[in-house]
């Protein structure tokens, strides 16, 4: 995102007529990146997000509630103690340095009224929100700096407020083209050069200038009038988005790396697309309200951006835990293999055990580590046996008898192992296979609801993540059929239900599933299991086709071909006592080949 100093004036535009002269009357924390201020101004609310996160930092409304935590930090309750009942006098922008000013009305012990400052700087890694007071001292702020953190200004309490060091030429300052042509003459390219030149105008929203006014990216005279007039133009225009009397406006562009920027674009062919989001509005307490526009696109893409990233971060972290079990049931099998390749000379020791007793009368101790007898299994061709010519070669003989029995024994032991490991691994590709294939933190949880109750995955050597964090499912009620809420397909007159997860394939093949309706599951290959409820009537064969369709797309085998699915009635289908989730064994059933499809 080119949160640029463009698009932070713009921003700023819409909150002074939005929120100036409103009183601030609540103050939120909802973690250690963002402020929230809840706004009452003529006879609406008002929620005013400030992020400093590193990757999404901004100011701008919000209707997106956010869970707070139960006891407020201690910077949220000193903002709560100097603002609460303040009124905004004014919001100011230092140039287009990506740092807002919010002067505040407030009264102080002694029921004066005195101005105080919210400062919001707005610089990646170096942002911060920083409370002045009357005297441009800092009060306190999110983040604490000083010169042992490497930063170049003190941001502590009772420290007098600097601003951060301009070493770039203000473009507000630039009076007109010849001025201007001045700075950037000796420019080579014209995003990188006039982003490194001025103040708060990103190598992006240039690139942008560039491809609207099909230019190339070379600083001519005749390219640099073009982008200056262009700039001029949108720093002029109605940033807010509600004059359409002129010839340009701002909107937002989202391109191919999930950025966005400002741009100009035709009157009329945004006036549809922006009627849409104005039709979307918040309801808050008693009143309705709608957003302002460029705060509006702010707010979906930035809280889509997060949910996206809290789910990847959520899923990457619930599949680590996932794969260091797998890894750990995969060092079993293999010295599970390992056994089982030492029980297959079992019977090697027993023949020697035979071989040393019928041939002890010629032997009363051993003089070297070896003996060559007759093997009478093997036309009594001769036979080199390893012996310990420290014990008498009866206790030779017992001693080899010993290890047969005891490797007989494990053998029987190791096989089963072998069998419950394979299950046991079998089973976590089908988690590993739903977290693939989860969409979103709700999938996630409850993946990681199922994976937490199992042993197999917490272990005295395997620990769940502390960075974990459940997200609230819709219905906390593990026994509520709402917990469960499978992907839905209308084919027809008939309903088709699919699982995303083990939970819910057992929701539906336990709960959901009828004798009469038809249960659908790809043959050898983990997926997903998916029911049609037929209402005591008979499908068609193209149903029956588009249902095995459908869960051959939700299976490991989506993206080949000729997928083979079983189906069968729901009297058929039967889960064991006491197997994992998702396991289920059926009969009666019938085959079809079907290309993946949804």
């Amino acid at each position: 995102m080119a949160f640029d100093g463009i698009v932070t004036k713009s921003i700023v535009t819409e909150l002074n007529q939005q929120i100036v002269g409103g009183k601030i009357n609540k103050v939120f924390e909802p973690n250690k990146n963002e402020i929230i201020l809840g706004i009452y101004n003529k006879g609406k609310n008002y929620a005013l997000n400030c992020s400093i996160s590193v990757d999404n930092y901004r100011i701008n409304l919000t209707t997106k509630s956010k869970p707070n935590p139960l006891n407020a930090p201690n910077f949220c309750m000193l903002l709560r103690k100097h603002l609460i009942g303040g009124k905004i006098k004014n919001i100011t922008m230092r140039g287009l340095e990506r740092i807002v000013i919010l002067e505040l009305e407030c009264y102080n012990e002694l029921n004066d009224l005195i101005i105080k400052k919210l400062v919001v700087e707005l610089m990646g890694k170096h942002s911060n929100i920083i409370l002045l007071n009357d005297k441009n001292i800092i009060i306190d702020s999110l983040r604490h700096l000083d010169s042992s953190s490497n930063s170049i200004r003190d941001i502590l309490p009772a420290h007098p407020y600097e601003f951060p060091e301009i070493t770039k030429a203000d473009f507000l300052s630039v009076k007109s083209f010849d001025e201007f042509y001045d700075i950037t003459k000796d420019l080579d390219s014209l995003d990188s050069g006039l982003s490194n030149t001025f103040n708060g105008i990103s190598k992006l929203f240039i690139q942008n200038i560039i491809n609207e006014l099909n230019l190339e990216n070379v600083a001519t005279k005749e390219n640099l009038k073009e982008v200056y007039n262009y700039i001029c133009k949108c720093l002029n225009c109605s940033v807010s988005f509600k004059n359409f009397n002129k010839d340009y406006t701002i909107t937002l562009i989202k391109n191919d790396s999930s950025e966005i920027t400002l741009t100009e674009i035709d009157k009329n062919s945004f006036s549809e697309k922006n009627q849409t989001k104005n039709n979307l509005q918040k309801k808050d307490s008693e009143t309705e309200q709608q957003l302002p526009n460029l705060n509006f696109f702010i707010d979906d893409f930035y809280t889509e951006k997060e949910r996206n990233s809290d789910f990847i971060n959520y899923r990457n972290t619930v599949l680590k835990l996932v794969q260091a079990t797998l890894k750990k049931i995969t060092k079993k099998l293999q010295n599970i293999n390992s056994k089982l390749k030492e029980c297959e000379e079992k019977d090697k020791f027993q023949l020697y055990g035979e071989l040393i007793t019928a041939n002890m009368y010629k032997y009363k101790d051993f003089d070297e580590d070896f003996i060559e007898v007759e093997n009478y299994y093997d036309n009594n061709n001769l036979i080199k046996i390893p012996v310990n010519k420290h014990i008498s070669p009866s206790l030779n003989a017992k001693n080899y008898y010993k290890k047969y029995n005891k490797l007989k024994n494990a053998l029987e032991i190791v096989n089963k192992q072998k069998a419950e490991t394979i299950e046991e691994l079998d089973y976590i590709e089908t988690i590993i296979f739903s977290l693939d294939n989860a969409k979103d933190s709700i999938d996630v949880e409850e993946i990681y609801s199922e994976i937490k109750e199992n042993d197999l995955f917490f272990s005295k050597k395997i620990k769940p993540s502390k960075n974990i964090k459940s997200t609230k499912m819709k219905n906390k009620n593990k026994k509520a059929d709402k917990e469960y809420i499978p992907i839905e397909y209308k084919i027809e007159d008939y309903t088709f239900l699919v699982g995303k997860n083990n939970k819910q394939n057992d929701y539906l093949s336990t709960k959901l599933l009828k004798s009469h309706d038809i249960w659908f599951h790809t043959k050898d290959i983990h997926g997903s299991h998916g029911i049609l409820l037929t209402k005591n009537t008979t499908p068609s064969i193209d149903i029956i086709i588009k249902c095995a369709q459908i869960v051959a797309y939700y299976s490991k085998a989506r993206l080949s071909s000729n997928v083979p699915v079983d189906y069968t009635l729901g009297k058929y289908v039967k889960k064991p006592s006491g197997s994992k989730p998702g396991f289920v064994i059926y009969t009666n059933n019938s085959t079809i080949n079907v290309n993946p499809n949804f």
